[in-house]
Order: structure tokens, then C-alpha cells, then sequence
């Protein structure tokens, strides 16, 4: 992107047909060599009060929903959904709107930083010839199994690359890890596919295909899995079809978004919904055969109900509208997964699946379809893995330590260690185009590009019906001086040489992109094909991808389900109180969004509370405590404090208070710094048996601290309860 060519040279380089087409309209192969330059400096391409779009890849989670940006006079000025790609069809979320907020930060990282001193924050400059000198440094001074790189969730061509560089070298892998994966317990998902229907993928849940939905803790409207797709396949399922409206059934203690939606919601206790999946399973494997099959022997109804705070006749009710339906679908979601018995529950309610002959069925449960581009596309590690990564750190075992798209001391519980254990790491590098807690604690920073300033792709794992490779590609010129990691690592490649330059030849991130796109040319079954690299990769652009045309998902099998008796273990615990913790990912904010004032700026769904942390808490528990709205309390568990203010919320048990993850930054820019808490902070280390934190499985102290701090809400200060005397 820095080479200036002429109109002429620049459609000779695109060549002809749809190819030169897709180049006028920005997103052809020879795009790379053209200045996306801002409007003081217009490029010859463009035309005064005419728009260009580009079509790219949401960065904002790993989602990978399809985005089309409006750029005019060389600025990006409005981002929408793109409505080819079939995980989003043009939908977006508020975070992928505020993508933009991102690209025009006035805090981000502009160029590549030295930090005499980690947490000194007294950083002074350094240019990108002495950064690649810095890794490729690191590649020659230490042995391959003593550089560890620490990535995002996203399965993208980064990933690819660091993944391509271990395997020459013989070195260790890269480990994906972020909160929002640690709060899908997507390991316990895994696992518990496999132990049910034999392959460990993550599984396709076809909501749009059912008529009625028991959801067992996922909020999937909000921040599980694919939100927007799932948003979407609820549409249909609730007015889709002619004739019919779906009914949803959402088990969760504390009301979320989804719940609000459902048909009802019921307010388990938590750490008991595999209890209610098992008592479900039971009487609707009863009502079928006539007898309860050996797998549901033990299954003990009334000590059930007793339990989970769900009425026997309540289990029997929903038990015949799940077996008098032709289309009933379950779903495991986090919360229950994130428990002890998180893999127990999992098991029992994905065997309601199997007890609705839904498998391979509209309305059902499948495998999602093959990841394109090979089977790079592990699951983010499970808690206990990344423990594992943090003890060789503590044992001085890892040398060098890169991070890119993840920041480990805000989403990590303090409890694991992590920043202690980074102070034996001898040289840390972090990527982070924005000045986080971790790139804070960091020996360099070297600033990527923002999402919509990137070239790539990412491996959409669910959320899609075919297989899909979703692209990117720069919207606008970089605004600042940074560079594509990528880049980074491919020149330091190049400067250590030997084996590890002979396995990765590239001059750069874009030769590596169309490298591995090469495997798609002429694939059969894509909406398109190309007979050359060119013609694909401007079609690539175009389209803003890669997918097929036709549905390719998995069947099951589902044979050995029932080989054993189902069972789920009691729930532990650990703190002491008398209140368990219901920590929830904000739908707002979530990991990264906290940066963005237009994010901050949305009332959440439930409680309209803006630029702060809020506790929610019933009121009939607040009576009891003498609490009210904006009392500050002190939470403590055997790892952590916080204080925060009360949101009495009537939509959650007595005996469960929440905490929305998203604030509670001590660095991340001046509109993230200092605002609110983390409640990660809080949670002990405590595995399920899959090695996925059981993050909801605290009991909590709760005191009145005697302060007061009012939280900004949209709603009236009546609220509910009426204005209150102070």
C-alpha cells in the first residue's frame, strides 16, 4: 500500500471482467499497491461526494459476521452488516457498529514503544527496524520451546501464521485464551460432544428449524457463541413459519436479556440445571416408553425440585410441552457448563436432544461444517491449559512471551497468577493497537493496525449453516505508524534465515493471505471460483470471503448416548456468605469494548445502567440487608474485594446477586480507566472436570459499606419502587 501507480497501470494490474469490477469498487488484488490516502490528499480513484465501500471482517469478537464499510474522501464513516455472508446476513451488533470508535481512538498505540521499566509507562520511541531487530532477536537468542505466543479467539490467518512458524521450528503451539471463551466453557461444550454423539467439534443449534427451545443458561441473544446469527435464527423460529410461533424456556438464575424474551423464564438455583435436564430427560423418556429407561434410574424428582427451587409440577409441565412437540431443541449454555458438574450437566441436557429424535433434524443438532483452509482451528484453551502455560512462566521455563488480541491481566482471575508469573518471563512483547493492562507490563509495544486498517481472514466456527472463510481488508490507510504483526514476524523470519525463512518465503502479510487462499481456488461447492490467484483474491474481496453454497453440516450419531446411565454430580462451591455470584459477560461491552464512549453510552438491556458497574440484587434480599439503589457493598470471596453500587433488580433469585464483566479497567485509555470493577476478580480457581474455570460457582460476603454512588440509567429514578427519601 505504499507504491503509487496511474489508473492505467492501476486496471492493468486487476485485470479484466469481474475482476477489474471489483477493483473499481475498491477490493481487487492490485488494491494492496494503492494509497487509501485521507481526504487531504485525495487518490485519483475517487471522486468527490462519492462513496467507496469496502467489504471486511467484524474484529470486534470472534464471531466473524461480515461487515461492508462506507468510506468517503479516504475516512471511514458508517460500518454496516454485509448482507452476502451467511453468518450475519447484513445484521450487526451496537460492538460492531462502534467498530469505528476503535479506528478513530484518540488513545491508540501510534507506533512501536520501548518501556525501560514494565509499569513505568515512561515509553519512549523506537522505529520498526529496531522492533523486527527486537523479535527477530528473541527467535536466534532462545530455544523454540522457550517463545510462547499468546493469542485471541479468533481462528485467523495470525493464528495461521504463529501456528506455520511453531511447526518449522518444532516450537510450542500458540494458545488461544479470551474471557468470552472462558464464560462459553467451550471446552466442557466440546468434551461433552464427544462424550454423547463421538466427535469433539462444536455443535450447530438449529433455532430458526424449532418449535420449542429450552435454553439452559445461554444467553445467545446477547454474548454466546454468534449472537447476531442466533439473533436471527430466533426470529424465525418465533415468526418464521406460517402457522406457528416458537416457544422459548430460558433455566438461568438471574434474568438476562434472553430470558426477558422467553416465553418464561424459570430462576433456577445455580449449579442445579443439569439436575432440572436430568429430571426433564426422565419424565419425558417416561412419557415416550411408558417406563424410565436405566439411564434415568436414579433420577429422584422430588429431592430435584427441592434443589433447584423448580416445582415438581413446573418439571412436568415443561416435560410434556418438550415431549409433545415435533421440533424441541435444548441447548447448554455457559453458566451451567461453568460449574463443578459443568460436564455432567452439559451430557444431560444434550441427551434431551437425543430423546427429541432431532439430531440431523430441522429444529435440531448438528456438526458445524468443516473449517475452510485445513484444521488449524483448535478450541481456545480450557482454564486448566492456560494454568499450565502460566506455571512455565512462574518456573522461568518461558523466555519470550508475544501477545496479540487477548490481555490476559484483565481477563484472567488475579487468582491464577498471571502477573506474577509475567515478572519471570525475561522479555515481553505485546501487539495491542491500544494501551491495555497488559501492554502496560510489557518490555515493547508494537502497535497493529485496528481491524478496519487490516488485511486477513478468520474461520467462522459456528453460526453458519456452510462452511465459511470470512475476509478482510483495509477500509482507509493506516492513520498512524503502525504495522501488521504479521509483518513483523515475516521480517524478523527473514533476518534470522535458515530453516524457519526456507518455511515461510513471503515478502509480506498479504503474499502469505493469497499463499493460503490458494487451497480455495477452484474449490467446489463456493458461491464463486476463479481460475487463478488473482481473480480469486478480487472476488475474495468483493464478496468479503469465501463460503459454500449449499448447507454442510454434520450429522451425529447418536448410538451411544444412553450406554450409560446419566448422572449429574452436586455442584461445589467455594467462599463463604450466604449469596452465590453470578458473574455475566456485559452484552455492551464485553471483553474490549470499554474504550468506546458510544458503547458505554448504550443502557444495558436490563437495568439501562451506563458507564459503570452495577451489583444486581433482589429486592426482597436488599430489605433484608438494608440496602438500597446506589448503596455501595463490599462482595469479597477467599481471592478478592471489590465495591460496587446496587441496582435492586426483582429478575433474579433472592439468594444469587450478579456483576456484568466489561468494566474495572486500571488502564485501556481515558475512557475505559478507572470505571467500575472486574468481577474476574473474584473467582477462585476451581476446574470442572473438562478444565474450564467453574466461574460460577462462588458464594459471597456481601456488607453495606455506608457510601452511596449514584449510576447513571436511562430509566426514571421512580425505577420501579417509587422515589425514595435519603
Amino acid at each position: 500500500m505504499s507504491k503509487k501507480i496511474s489508473r492505467r497501470d492501476f486496471l492493468k494490474l486487476a485485470g479484466a471482467g469481474a475482476a477489474a469490477t471489483a477493483v473499481l469498487t475498491g477490493c481487487g488484488p492490485a488494491s494492496r499497491y494503492v494509497n487509501r490516502e485521507p481526504y487531504t490528499k485525495m487518490p485519483e480513484y475517487t471522486y468527490n461526494g462519492k462513496s467507496t465501500y469496502y467489504a471486511t471482517t467484524c474484529r470486534e469478537c470472534a464471531a466473524g459476521c461480515g461487515l461492508v464499510v462506507r468510506t468517503m474522501q479516504g475516512r471511514a464513516i458508517k460500518v454496516e452488516g454485509n448482507k452476502l455472508n451467511p453468518v450475519n446476513l447484513g445484521k450487526t451488533c451496537a460492538r460492531g457498529q462502534a467498530a469505528l470508535q476503535g479506528l478513530y481512538n484518540p488513545d491508540r498505540v501510534q507506533g512501536p514503544l520501548k518501556q525501560p521499566g514494565r509499569g513505568s509507562r515512561d515509553f519512549t520511541e523506537m522505529d520498526w527496524d529496531a522492533a523486527v531487530g527486537v523479535v527477530a532477536g528473541a527467535f536466534k537468542s532462545y530455544q523454540p520451546d522457550e517463545i510462547a505466543f499468546l493469542v485471541g479467539m479468533a481462528p485467523d490467518h495470525l493464528f495461521d501464521l504463529v501456528s506455520d512458524m511453531a511447526k518449522a521450528i518444532s516450537g510450542l503451539a500458540p494458545v488461544r485464551y479470551g474471557a468470552l471463551g472462558m464464560f462459553e466453557a467451550r471446552a466442557t461444550l466440546m468434551q461433552a460432544a464427544e462424550a454423547v454423539f463421538g466427535r469433539r467439534d462444536l455443535l450447530h443449534f438449529d433455532l430458526a428449524g424449532a418449535e420449542v427451545t429450552f435454553s439452559f443458561g445461554a444467553n445467545f441473544m446477547e454474548t454466546w457463541l454468534s449472537p447476531v446469527a442466533n439473533t436471527r435464527g430466533f426470529a424465525k423460529m418465533r415468526q418464521g413459519m406460517a402457522g406457528r410461533r416458537g416457544y422459548l424456556v430460558q433455566f438461568e438464575p438471574r434474568m438476562s436479556q434472553t430470558a426477558a424474551t422467553a416465553d418464561e423464564w424459570i430462576p433456577v438455583a445455580p449449579g442445579t440445571e443439569g439436575l432440572v435436564a436430568l429430571a426433564i430427560g426422565s419424565l419425558v423418556s417416561e412419557a415416550a416408553e411408558g417406563t424410565v429407561p436405566p439411564a434415568y434410574a436414579d433420577v429422584d424428582l422430588a429431592a430435584i425440585a427441592e434443589k433447584s427451587g423448580v416445582p415438581e409440577e413446573t418439571m412436568r409441565r415443561l416435560a410434556r410441552i418438550f415431549a409433545n412437540t415435533s421440533h424441541a431443541l435444548a441447548i447448554p449454555g455457559g453458566s451451567p457448563l461453568g460449574q463443578t458438574n459443568g460436564l455432567d450437566a452439559a451430557r444431560a441436557i444434550l441427551a434431551l436432544n437425543v430423546l427429541a429424535d432431532n439430531l440431523g433434524q430441522p429444529g435440531g443438532v448438528f456438526i458445524n461444517p468443516p473449517t475452510p483452509l485445513g484444521s488449524n482451528a483448535q478450541r481456545p484453551v480450557s482454564m486448566r491449559e492456560m494454568s499450565t502455560l502460566v506455571q512455565k512462566m512462574k518456573n522461568g521455563k518461558i523466555k519470550a512471551l508475544f501477545v496479540h488480541g487477548v490481555n490476559p491481566l484483565f481477563e484472567l482471575p488475579k487468582a491464577l497468577g498471571f502477573e506474577a508469573a509475567l515478572v519471570n518471563v525475561p522479555l515481553v512483547v505485546s501487539f495491542a493497537s491500544f494501551p491495555d493492562e497488559t501492554a502496560m507490563q510489557a518490555d515493547f509495544i508494537f502497535p497493529d493496525h485496528t481491524g478496519l486498517e487490516s488485511w486477513g481472514y478468520q474461520r467462522v466456527l459456528t453460526g453458519a449453516d456452510v462452511a465459511v472463510l470470512s475476509g478482510a481488508q483495509p477500509t482507509v490507510a493506516p492513520f498512524y505508524n503502525t504495522r501488521a504483526t504479521a509483518d513483523v514476524l515475516l521480517a524478523a523470519v527473514r533476518s534470522v534465515g535458515g530453516k524457519l525463512a526456507a518455511a515461510l518465503p513471503f515478502e509480506d502479510e498479504v503474499a502469505y493471505l493469497r499463499h493460503k487462499l490458494l487451497d480455495l481456488v477452484k474449490a467446489d461447492g463456493g458461491v464463486y471460483s476463479a481460475p487463478e490467484i488473482n481473480t480469486f483474491s478480487a472476488q475474495f474481496q468483493q464478496y468479503g470471503g469465501w463460503w459454500q453454497k449449499e448447507n454442510s453440516l454434520g450429522t451425529i450419531d447418536s448410538s451411544r448416548v444412553f450406554a450409560r446411565s446419566l448422572s449429574v454430580a452436586e455442584p461445589e462451591y467455594s467462599g463463604e456468605g450466604e449469596l452465590h455470584l453470578f458473574p455475566f459477560v456485559s452484552p455492551i461491552l464485553a471483553e474490549s469494548g470499554a474504550n468506546k464512549p458510544w458503547l458505554q453510552e448504550i443502557p444495558d438491556p436490563t437495568t439501562t445502567v451506563m458507564w459503570n458497574t452495577w451489583v444486581e440484587m433482589n429486592p426482597r434480599t436488599a430489605e433484608e440487608l438494608g440496602i438500597t439503589d446506589d448503596d455501595v457493598v463490599r462482595i469479597t470471596t477467599p481471592v478478592g474485594v471489590v465495591e460496587a453500587p446496587v441496582y435492586r433488580y426483582p429478575a433474579i433469585r433472592p439468594d444469587t446477586i450478579a456483576i456484568p464483566f466489561g468494566q474495572g479497567h486500571t488502564a485501556y485509555g481515558r475512557y475505559a480507566q478507572g470505571r467500575g470493577v472486574n468481577p474476574i476478580d473474584l473467582l477462585s480457581i476451581m476446574f470442572n472436570e473438562a478444565g474450564d474455570l467453574a466461574f460460577a460457582g462462588m458464594i459471597v460476603k456481601v456488607e453495606k459499606t455506608g457510601k452511596r454512588r449514584e449510576l447513571s440509567r436511562m430509566e426514571g429514578r421512580l425505577g420501579v419502587y417509587g422515589l425514595e427519601e435519603h
